[in-house]
């Protein structure tokens, strides 16, 4: 490996870590959880199994190269190198997580608990870091290009979205908005708008539509097909149009071609917000004069499989 090549070990705080930090101590958090008719032996369970995972694999990367250990909520900050690998220790959704903020690094990701976690992108377990890991150095490996989206303000912020995008109320309240795909626009009122990439399409775009399917009694709607990770377009869904004398109806779903974008006019006083993959304390204000305009991003994710 290069000397300018370090390996980022990315991991995050279980749910008994968290109960601690929200409780102050575990017998506390203990308490609580039982008094709520919890199994908390379930939270110390998930605990010990994912140390023991994090320590095998940071033991068997410190043999290798130069290790900078990161925990999620650091990731905004945190700039990576291009030549880094990524190590990641954890659900989907930290996996996810660290893609939006990398540009192109491999990242390789491991299941820590395959008896608790499905795992979608986690193709690999602890054992088989070793060998996975060698074949990334020599760049012998296969991967994924996983297609992300990205959402342009216009007072210059930008976010990434791996899986999602969800642009309306941050309470369960209406949002106001004028939405524009290609010539067409319309004023509308909605509880939000999803824009979803190939990975999320399996996600919160599929109960999305699965909801409007029920109600409606199609069976079409209801076996969405999924999108490939690397697909070069977007698939938008606004969650519950109204219609009324100002509102209307017909902009509530399509696909965003590679070139294409959706843009949307904020016309809420306040309570509007622009978050990404469900990460709600990363959140954007879109407010009254905010307009967002959201496509394909040129960057790519590139998972180890």
């Amino acid at each position: 490996m290069g000397e300018d090549t370090k390996v980022i070990l990315v991991t995050r705080r279980t749910r008994l870590e968290a109960l601690v930090a929200q409780y102050n101590t575990e017998a506390q958090a203990e308490f609580v959880i039982q008094s709520r008719g919890g199994d908390f032996n379930d939270y110390k369970a998930e605990f010990t199994v994912y140390q023991q995972s994090v320590m095998q694999v940071e033991a068997e990367l410190r043999g290798f190269a130069r290790l900078h250990r990161i925990e999620r909520e650091f990731l905004p900050n945190f700039i990576f190198g291009p030549r880094d690998i990524v190590v990641v220790v954890g659900q989907d959704g930290l996996v996810a997580n660290t893609l939006k903020y990398l540009s192109g690094q491999p990242v390789i990701a491991i299941n820590p608990d395959p008896a608790r976690f499905d795992g979608v992108l986690l193709p690999f377990m602890v054992a088989d870091l070793k060998t996975v890991f060698a074949d990334v150095v020599q760049g012998s490996y296969l991967s994924k290009q996983i297609t992300m989206a990205k959402a342009r303000v216009n007072d210059g912020q930008e976010l990434i979205a791996v899986n999602d995008f969800f642009i309306g109320p941050r309470y369960q309240i209406s949002a106001r908005y004028e939405i524009s795909v290609d010539v067409h626009t319309e004023q509308q009122s909605s509880s939000g708008v999803i824009v979803s990439t190939g990975l999320g399409s399996s996600g919160w775009m599929k109960s999305v539509v699965a909801g409007a399917a029920g109600v409606t009694g199609s069976e079409e709607g209801k076996v969405l097909e999924p999108m490939e990770w690397n697909s070069d377009y977007l698939r938008f869904a606004v969650r519950e149009p109204f219609p009324s004398n100002t509102t209307g109806t017909e902009l509530v779903f399509g696909i965003l071609e590679k070139h294409a974008e959706l843009e949307l006019s904020s016309l809420m006083a306040e309570n509007g917000v622009i978050f990404s993959d469900g990460m709600v304390e990363d959140v954007i204000a879109f407010n009254s004069g905010s307009r967002v305009a959201i496509g394909v991003s040129e960057h790519k994710g590139l998972l180890v499989v």
